[in-house]
């Protein structure tokens, strides 16, 4: 059976780095920390694999699992020095989630394990220390009530029932703070919640140390499919059947006194990514109390410390004395942090998240994982860590999320706009957003699905509000620094946040905020910004961002190594050169009937489809042709020296004409027709299923006149700019074809068109015309297709929904359905569905290249912009992917991603040949020292009993180099085969050994010569 449960600290390691998967990143982590000395209080991991098991034997534990996590427990207490349930010495457990990727928050933990009536007098006595005692047993009840016993709030508006309790009775004590209960009040708040569990679930709390702890080894199982676990799982794609870890570890207590103290701290800062250790913590409390918001806490550094106070309007003579840095503070146990976190970064080389507890002046490390940043901080940690030496340009590449970003691209805050400041929090996670205020997970979710945005607003979030901050535009708490749950989220997930706004006065029930004299209610708008903390009445005017040197460095870099292409969607003058300012290398999809929407020209294209005649319609087109040619001046222009891709006219007609009555009679004026002609031509346009219907270049075939009109539109613009300078490189895409003679049909008239034009204005332009490949039987017959095509673009929409059958417009109703069922990994509307319309793409990729050598191939759908399907791209050969102009970063660096990841397949091999002769290279190596190591044994031995022993010397070194020989031909043939220098380098190395011949040599240096050369051999063999 493999084994189940790993035993982590002080000489009792069973982990390391490489068992990830298995312990969880939490588990892997705290067992590096303890090889690196780092002091780690002792404890055990149970392996994902038992929480996969736990859930296909029906959520049993199972059998033969307690007997492993007896002999664990048992190694714990021999090194921690004290024994789990014993009244006289008791050891208490932490027992925590532990899952293969970060998940802040969205699983359970459950501390002080193991006190009971007995035990509590146990710690009592150990630490002299009656309040610490009965404030630990608080602690574990209302944690393990509602953990392990389900005891929560009863509605989405209820507070927490173990809150409401203690609020009672701070209130009739006359106190406020959680510090100002005196041990008695702690006694009578123990009494009170074992009372309201036995009340409310019919059941008395366990007070059996064994039992304790697989309640809560189970709760955690349980909690990996919590809802919040799932939902944080599904919206980074994180798999479902990974299962979780389970950490049981020794308590240690930062809420043992003064010269105790709980905290976390980021290695760098994650908000803005500066190269300053960031922390928080808190005197005498737990670590909960900062990661839950409970109560606002202090700063870990003076830098950091001066910079809140001066944010807070705090004096440094009221800061110094009231809210002392831990630098300050306890500078011994701050010097030590200091050590760990320098060391952690150095040996992770990526910034980390710890978590610490110091009891009494000591310091004791809980966790260190990867931190949760924004996009900004991504980036400038990147940049800053290459500076530094720590990693190199393809590492920092990789480590950023492409979609992140898009938090990069969203506007600010107009500096010039009227701000009405009401109040002032910590800018717990940048941006600028606006909305209605909700109080409430289930209200934002609801309120957003009918299009409103809305601000979540809490006294403090717990994970179960994931679904609710995912709804919102920004968060604002009550409660919390800037290493709570609120803020660690929301910046995992780009979202603006201000937390710890004391001055805020929240009631769920009346569902209002009051602040210095302004009441809000539910649905006002209100305004944050997460970069200053300020709360704004009302919505502000916004202006977009502004990229950073950084940013610009990054992209630089992205296009060192990338090798597609990155375009944009483009239909206005602005888009292009929004998209080029963002880096786009030319227009993948100009979408001509974008621009038949603005103003009177919508008429102009009523009239020329109402037109019974081919002179009405060549009327029409008439008034049409200077506004083509005018948007495609200006966007050609802004593309200079690159190719701009220009669809003709792809929809159905009856999407232009009008449908209203009042719209019916303006056009039957317009055109002096009567109004049953309008409605009756209306009519006859109408199609069951007009996708499928009479669009693309099936409207150029009937009416021939729409493309030529379009195609003169185009190179007369082209023409004017090339006579002005201007290198212009129109692209004509004729959009849903399905055959050969469909392109070739409406190439003809193109063609014709371009000639005619460019002979009119005496200039010549480079153009060329191809196809979008959006029909299934398109790509079957790409090789035809390509006869007559300079170019295929991948309109991957439309693959994609007649490949599956799906309408684009409908899946949503089915698609959720069929994700949550695993019938389909993603939708393949976002994602690129590999195994199906990839494999289209890839056959007419690889059947028109072998018609036509040099044909450019791109996309053009929305997956151009998606990572996963940018990857697809470079895999499949493709030359470039087009996507929406704030979508350019992204496709840049997922690009960068795709080629970084992706070795060329010639490369790969040559890659993998090296790794085996370099193998077989290190390996010789090995046999010579261990030749070398035998040998030297053999002649200590010879010394020590000459006579004895010259024969047993004499066989052994023959006998390693009869083994030894072999391995060295073998190494010498793949050396000689393969002409790498890394190898040749091995072979050299392999070859060390022989110069220490004189060390062989006095095995038995007056010995006659036939041992002499037995000796001889193994050394020249080495």
């Amino acid at each position: 059976m493999a084994k189940r449960v790993y035993t982590f600290g002080k000489g009792i390691n069973e982990g390391d780095a490489s068992m990830k998967n298995l312990l969880g990143g939490k588990g892997a982590n705290l067992a590096v920390m303890s090889k690196l000395g780092i002091p780690v209080p002792a404890g055990f991991t149970i392996t994902t694999d038992v929480c996969v098991e736990f859930y296909k034997q029906n959520k049993q534990i199972p059998a033969g699992l307690d007997k492993e996590i007896a002999a664990a427990l048992k190694k714990v207490e021999n090194v921690m020095g004290a024994k789990f349930g014993d009244a006289a010495n008791p050891l208490l457990l932490s027992v925590r989630s532990g899952a293969r990727v970060s998940m802040p928050g969205m699983m359970d933990t459950v501390l002080n394990l193991g006190l009971n009536d007995e035990t509590v007098l146990g710690i009592i006595r150990k630490s002299g220390n009656e309040r610490f005692g009965w404030d630990s047993y608080r602690r574990f009840v209302q944690m393990y009530g509602d953990v392990v016993m389900g005891l929560k709030p009863e509605d989405k508006d209820a507070h927490d029932p173990f809150e409401d309790v203690m609020d009672a009775l701070k209130a009739e004590r006359g106190v406020k703070a959680d510090l100002d209960l005196t041990v008695s009040d702690l006694k009578e708040l123990v009494a009170r919640y074992k009372k309201m569990i036995l009340d409310k679930l019919g059941r008395e709390f366990p007070t059996n140390p064994q039992e304790q702890l697989w309640g809560a080894i189970g709760a955690v199982f349980l909690s990996w499919n919590t809802p919040r676990a799932v939902l944080y799982r599904k919206m980074n794609g994180f798999d479902d059947n990974w299962g979780t870890a389970v950490n049981v570890q020794a308590m240690v207590f930062g809420n043992m006194g003064e010269r105790c103290a709980t905290g976390v701290a980021f290695t760098r800062d994650p908000a803005t990514g500066e190269n300053l250790f960031y922390g928080e913590y808190l005197i005498n409390a737990q670590g909960e109390d900062v990661v839950a918001g409970i109560r606002t806490p202090q700063q870990v550094t003076l830098e950091g410390s001066r910079r809140w106070a001066k944010d807070n309007n705090v004096s440094e003579e009221n800061r110094a004395a009231k809210y002392p840095s831990l630098e300050e503070y306890m500078p011994g146990a701050y010097g030590d942090l200091v050590g760990v976190y320098t060391r952690l970064e150095q040996h992770y080389k990526e910034m980390q998240d710890i978590e610490f507890t110091i009891q009494d002046d000591h310091l004791w490390m809980l966790q260190t994982r990867t931190g949760k940043r924004t996009a900004a901080a991504a980036v400038k940690i990147a940049v800053d860590m290459v500076g530094e030496k720590l990693i190199d340009k393809k590492t920092a590449l990789v480590r950023i999320d492409p979609a992140s970003l898009d938090q990069l691209l969203h506007p600010t805050f107009d500096p010039q706009a009227v701000r009405n400041v009401i109040t002032k929090g910590l800018p717990a996670s940048p941006g600028a957003s606006t909305g209605r205020v909700v109080f409430n997970a289930d209200d934002a979710e609801a309120w957003k699905s009918r299009g409103e945005k809305v601000i979540l607003v809490r006294i403090e979030t717990s994970p179960e509000d994931l679904k609710g901050m995912t709804a919102a535009q920004g968060i604002l708490t009550q409660r919390g620094g800037m290493t709570s749950h609120a803020a660690v989220v929301a910046r995992g997930m780009g979202k603006c946040c201000v937390s710890g706004c004391g001055d805020l006065e929240i009631s769920y029930a009346r569902k209002e905020i009051r602040v210095n004299g302004n009441v809000i209610a539910e649905g006002e708008y209100i305004s944050l910004d997460g970069s200053s903390g300020e709360v704004m009445l009302g919505e502000v005017k916004t202006i977009p961002a502004e990229l950073s040197g950084d940013f610009g460095t990054i992209m630089q870099w992205a296009d060192e190594f990338k090798r597609l292409g990155i375009r944009t969607n483009a239909d206005t003058p602005a888009d292009a050169a929004t998209a080029r300012n963002f880096g786009a290398q030319g227009i993948g999809l100009c979408r001509t009937e974008h621009m038949f929407f603005e103003g009177d020209r919508i008429k102009a294209v009523r009239e020329m489809i109402l037109a019974d005649t081919l002179d009405g319609r060549k009327k029409a087109l008439a008034k049409l042709l200077p506004m083509q040619r005018e948007d495609f001046y200006g966007i050609l222009k802004a593309m200079e020296g690159y190719g701009v891709t220009i669809r003709l006219l792809d929809p159905p007609l009856h999407e232009f004409v009008p449908h209203e009555e009042d719209s019916q009679w303006e056009m039957a004026r317009e055109m002096g027709i009567s109004i049953d002609a309008v409605k009756a031509k209306v009519a006859s346009l109408h199609e069951f299923n007009p996708m499928l219907g009479h669009r693309g270049c099936r409207l150029g075939i009937t009416f021939p006149e729409i493309t030529e009109m379009q195609a003169r539109a185009i190179f007369e613009a082209a023409c004017q700019l090339v006579r002005e300078g201007v290198d212009a490189r129109p692209e004509v895409m004729v959009p849903l074809v399905g055959t050969v003679k469909e392109l070739a049909s409406q190439k003809n008239i193109i063609v014709a068109t371009a000639e005619k034009v460019m002979a009119e204005m005496d200039v010549k332009v480079d153009y060329s015309v191809g196809t979008m490949i959006e029909v299934p039987r398109a790509a079957v017959t790409a090789d035809e297709i390509a006869k007559e095509a300079a170019f295929f673009s991948f309109g991957t929409n439309d693959l994609t929904q007649m490949t599956f059958g799906y309408s684009r417009d409908d899946a949503g109703k089915f698609l959720p359905d069929y994700i949550a069922k695993k019938i389909l990994p993603v939708d393949p509307f976002r994602v690129l569905d590999r195994d199906g319309v990839g494999k289209l793409v890839a056959m007419a990729v690889e059947k028109g290249r072998k018609i036509n050598s040099k044909l450019k191939v791109g996309i053009c759908g929305e997956h151009g912009g998606e990572p996963s399907s940018i990857e697809f791209c470079h895999l499949t050969g493709l030359d470039y992917v087009s996507c929406s102009p704030f979508r350019v970063p992204i496709a840049r660096l997922s690009a960068a991603q795709a080629a970084i990841t992706n070795a060329s397949p010639v490369k790969k091999a040559a890659a993998e040949k090296t790794g085996k002769v370099m193998a077989k290279a290190k390996a010789l190596v090995g046999k010579a020292k261990a030749v070398k190591k035998a040998v030297s044994a053999a002649v200590k031995t010879a010394k020590a009993k000459p006579a004895a022993k010259k024969t047993v010397v004499k066989k052994a070194a023959k006998k390693i180099v009869k083994k030894a020989a072999p391995k060295k031909t073998a190494v010498k043939k793949i050396v000689k085969k393969t002409a790498v220098k890394k190898a040749a380098a091995k072979k050299a190395l392999a070859k060390k050994p022989a110069a220490k011949k004189p060390a062989a040599k006095k095995v038995a240096p007056k010995k006659p010569a036939a041992k002499k050369s037995a000796v001889k051999k193994t050394a020249k063999k080495k």
